[in-house]
Formats: C-alpha cells, sequence, structure tokens
C-alpha cells in the first residue's frame, strides 16, 4: 500500500538557465506574486502523500533557496542538496540523500504542476517502478539519422511529450544511476526503460510547460490566471 511507504519530494533547480538569457535562474522570477519555485514546493508541501521534500540547487544560490522556503512557510522538512553539472548528477545527488521508497521528482521550471497528476503517479506505484506525466503529440514526429535523413515516422496517436512530475522506486533508480552513471540522459525514465522496467504515462495537460525562454513567462502568467 503506498500509503505504508515513505515518499521523499524532490525539486530541480540547479539547472544553469542559458537558454532563458537573462543571467538569472529562472526559478527565481516572480509569476503572479509568487516565485516560480514556490509553486511546486507549495503543491509537494500540501501533498498527503509526500513525507519531506529535497531541493537540488547551485550552491551559490542555497540562501536564496532558504528564503523561499522560510517565505512561503513550508510545514515538511526540506534539506537543500548541492546539484551537479547535469540534471542526471543533481537527481543522483538527491535520491543519495533520502531512504524513501518512493521518489517523485519535478523541474522547478514547472511552476503549473497540479496536484492531481502528483497523486496519480504516486498511486500508480503499486503496480509500477516508473510513472511519468505525458502529454499526447500534437504533431507528426519524425526520427532522423546525424544527417537530418528520415529514417522513420511515428504513430501519432503513440507519440508522448513527457514532462514530469516523475515517480520512481528509489532503490531501482538508484541502481539504475550507478550502473549508467557514464551515460548522459534528460530523462530518468529512460534508464528503466533500458532495464526492460515498464514505465506508465499518465496523461497531463499542455499548461504543464517547462519555462525555457524569457517569454514562456508571458504564457505562465496567462495560465496562471484561469486556476
Amino acid at each position: 500500500m503506498i500509503e505504508t511507504k515513505k515518499v521523499t519530494g524532490i525539486i530541480l533547480v540547479a539547472g544553469s538557465s542559458t537558454r532563458y538569457g537573462q543571467g538569472r535562474n529562472k526559478n527565481f522570477e516572480i509569476v503572479n506574486g509568487k516565485s516560480v519555485l514556490s509553486y511546486s514546493l507549495n503543491i509537494f508541501n500540501k501533498n498527503k502523500y509526500i513525507d519531506n521534500i529535497i531541493i537540488a540547487v547551485k550552491e551559490n544560490e542555497i540562501e536564496r533557496v532558504q528564503e523561499i522556503v522560510e517565505k512561503e512557510k513550508i510545514s515538511k522538512d526540506v534539506k537543500i542538496v548541492i546539484g551537479g553539472s547535469t540534471r542526471k548528477e543533481s537527481v543522483y545527488n538527491c535520491i543519495s540523500k533520502t531512504d524513501a521508497s518512493i521518489v517523485i521528482i519535478h523541474d522547478g521550471a514547472r511552476p503549473m504542476i497540479k496536484e492531481e497528476y502528483v497523486n496519480k503517479c504516486i498511486e500508480s506505484m503499486d503496480k509500477f517502478k516508473g510513472v511519468t506525466v505525458g502529454v499526447k503529440s500534437k504533431d507528426t514526429i519524425k526520427i532522423t539519422d546525424d544527417n537530418n535523413i528520415v529514417v522513420s515516422t511515428t504513430k501519432r496517436a503513440n507519440t508522448w511529450i513527457i514532462q514530469t512530475p516523475q515517480c520512481f522506486d528509489r532503490k531501482i533508480l538508484l541502481e539504475m544511476h550507478e550502473k549508467y552513471k557514464n551515460e548522459d540522459v534528460t530523462d530518468d525514465c529512460g534508464l528503466l526503460e533500458k532495464e526492460g522496467y515498464q514505465v506508465k504515462i499518465i496523461e497531463g495537460d499542455y499548461t504543464n510547460i517547462k519555462i525555457t525562454t524569457y517569454e514562456d513567462i508571458d504564457i505562465i502568467k496567462s495560465f496562471n490566471k484561469t486556476k
């Protein structure tokens, strides 16, 4: 039963924000009166399954994150961990700092996270070792070789755009990180797929975008006003 298992919520905010192009961490931008990070933090804090929270940050931004945690009056135990130079390293640093049975990982730069998707991901862990939120692709996706020559075309009905949160059996994910530590991946589900584990996709919605460029802030603001 999920209710008897310890769950750690992990929020990743240690990215370089290079494509954001503003010379600052996008997770600290203010959207309708709150920092981008605050939205994920509050969803995790009030979730009935999540026991504690770990945030991956850059070393020089620890104080800023602590200020946000204090301002939001987070009641759950929060641990701040130094992130790595890649997303994969940041995830590994976090899952190494908890003994939880389940970890749920979210990109801090996705402030439109919804509690129902967090719950569905965690509840699905009764049957799966890995679960992710995603949306079906609206466009036809083609696979190419290194010379941009098309080698195959996906079936649109079965093609998904993967988002976060993503939920995992912590021990299995840790083993996969250690086994494939020299391989670069941008999606933790891919590590489980390498070993033949079934990964379940929970259908989310298209508002759960990841802030990548500065223009995305205006999109998030418009979505947030409708909540």
